[in-house]
């Protein structure tokens, strides 16, 4: 039976020393951390004002973090009309799980004769992890968890500037790995590719482990992009 989500990784990467963070920072956090989680769903339109009153902070950090996040792509701004969550589009999906394949594929093959066995144990953890569709909490912990399966993989690449390009593009996917675990229960679809994966990877071949990781990477794109027009989300557009 696998285990919940909440088990199998540890606290959010948005939440992370948040203690120590100027204002800025901590609002930067929190509405990264709702824009991410789909809280703020793309193509919402958001105001200084209202942010300010809900993270119960003056204007400049406020503005300091939407600009930030302007500039990663999170969120657009308008002049005199304020700002709205970037909406996602078909073609984001495609090139970043595109780039994805490439650069996991290499990872895997790489890390296949490197991992060890306490290696495996956590991988095999964080391959049990589950959610339940309609609870936010237990939906971010998943989500959590795949994120660390597949950083643990390219972690154990040995090749920090590889690694390096996956957190990227990892982090830059995580609003999309929401959206899908939200349009349709991935859990039996989740379990089974990643415990396929690590198979393989206990095998040692890195031609066969760049396959499988390639080929997973791949049926997410596929399934994501099934679940969102299925369900005809106004927020998804070419």
């Amino acid at each position: 039976m696998a285990t919940s989500a909440t088990q199998a990784t540890s606290t959010p990467l948005s939440t992370r020393g948040r203690a120590n963070k100027s204002l800025t920072e901590q609002a930067y956090d929190k509405l990264r951390g709702l824009i991410i989680t789909c809280q703020m769903p793309p193509g919402m339109e958001v105001s200084e004002q209202e942010l300010t009153d809900r993270f119960a902070m003056s204007k400049t950090p406020v503005r300091e973090a939407l600009m930030r996040l302007c500039l990663e792509g999170l969120v657009e701004s308008f002049p005199r009309r304020g700002y709205r969550i970037a909406p996602v589009t078909i073609k984001a999906i495609n090139d970043l799980f595109h780039v994805r394949a490439v650069l996991e594929g290499d990872a895997a093959a790489l890390a296949c004769r490197n991992l060890r066995e306490e290696d495996f144990a956590h991988l095999k953890q964080l391959a049990d992890a589950s959610y339940e569709l309609d609870e936010n909490k237990s939906r971010e912990d998943f989500v959590n968890a795949n994120h660390d399966f597949h950083l643990a993989i390219s972690l154990a690449s040995n090749n920090p500037r590889l690694h390096a390009l996956v957190v990227t593009h990892l982090e830059e996917g995580e609003r999309f790995f929401h959206l899908g675990a939200q349009a349709r229960d991935v859990n039996s679809e989740t379990n089974r590719e990643h415990h396929d994966l690590l198979a393989v990877l206990r095998e040692g071949d890195p031609q066969r482990a760049r396959e499988v990781m390639s080929d997973h990477i791949e049926s997410t794109r596929k399934g994501l992009l099934q679940s969102l027009l299925a369900a005809h989300y106004p927020e998804i557009s070419l």
